[in-house]
């Protein structure tokens, strides 16, 4: 049970990101000044008694200063797979109403659009930053302990210096190096490349500790026996005798690498406005008065808890398989 609702929700936010530009009602930079801080449409399934074709109403903003809206009397049907002036949408309504699902921010942008659109560069920075962290741990960790000697001793020593620094701290000193300036797209490589600077070494020593005991193992005395390079014995022999334990890792570390750029992105580090990320859509969320008159600007907050609680779940549940 518990596997399957991991691999459900994960499935899910994996189908919003891919399909982010169909899903999203919205474009992510879309500005409404007519509309800040609009609370969640209500989609309505019943009209004068009778199970009708979902609408929702008109909100007009009643008080500009408290941002107070009542529901109005003016009605529009929500669309589906209807091609829009924003492109082909999945749902939608027409103007003048709104189809703000999770309400909007302080500048009247959809926060289910941008919710959406952020999944996708929380989960590709989680995906590249595991992928880049496990080649980097698993080669560095393989050779030092199938080889042994200097070189194993000097990459410890490494690995430790890299384990003794605090993460956090760590991750805040390399990005202050960067411009604060940089595009879009260079921050997100830039955001991949510290994550993954500051996960690998961990990695690395345990692989090292596995292949240790792996080495003394009769295939791979019969590989250095018909003659294969180290390289060949590392990648042929040992590394896929590690590869259910880094399976587990991964679902596990997957959460480490989206809060680390949810918190960067939460104090203005990281992905910068207008392209959005779970952590700067947080950003708001820090003023508290704001979210108890707003709760929904914390749906970022809720999406985040949801898939680092899948991944942890996926992975116990690996565990226990394997055990």
């Amino acid at each position: 049970m518990g596997l399957r609702f991991a691999y459900t929700v994960i499935a899910i936010f994996v189908l919003l990101a891919l399909l982010a530009d169909f899903i999203a009602p919205y474009p992510y930079n879309l500005q409404n000044r007519q509309t800040p801080y609009h609370p969640p449409t209500v989609i309505n399934f019943v009209k004068d008694g009778r199970i009708t074709f979902p609408f929702v109403h008109k909100y007009e903003l009643k008080d500009p200063l408290f941002k107070v809206y009542e529901k109005g009397y003016l009605t529009c049907g929500v669309e589906l797979f209807r091609n829009t002036q924003y492109g082909f949408k999945l749902f939608s309504v027409k103007e003048p109403c709104g189809l703000y699902i999770f309400g909007t921010d302080k500048l009247g942008r959809d926060v289910f659009s941008r919710l959406v659109y952020g999944a996708r560069v929380s989960m590709v920075i989680g995906l590249v930053g595991v992928l880049t962290t496990f080649v980097i741990g698993s080669f560095v960790g393989g050779v030092s302990g199938l080889l042994g000697g200097r070189v194993d001793a000097t990459l410890m020593r490494l690995v430790e210096v890299l384990l003794s620094i605090p993460t956090f701290y760590l991750m805040l000193s390399l990005r202050s190096v960067l411009p604060l300036e940089m595009g879009s797209f260079e921050l997100f490589l830039a955001i991949v490349f510290i994550l993954s600077f500051v996960g690998w070494a961990g990695l690395a020593r345990v692989i090292r500790g596995m292949v240790l005991s792996l080495r003394e193992k009769e295939f791979v005395y019969a590989a250095k026996t018909y003659g294969a390079g180290t390289l060949r014995i590392l990648f042929k022999h040992v590394l896929p005798n590690t590869y259910y334990y880094l399976i587990v890792s991964a679902t596990l570390s997957f959460p480490g690498f989206i809060l680390g750029e949810s918190a960067l992105s939460l104090l203005g580090l990281g992905v910068q406005e207008p392209v959005p990320s779970w952590g700067n859509m947080l950003s708001e969320a820090r003023n508290i008065p704001l979210i108890s008159a707003y709760p929904w600007i914390l749906t970022p907050g809720v999406a985040l808890f949801m898939v680092i609680f899948a991944f942890n779940l996926l992975g116990d549940q690996l565990l226990k398989k394997r055990t």
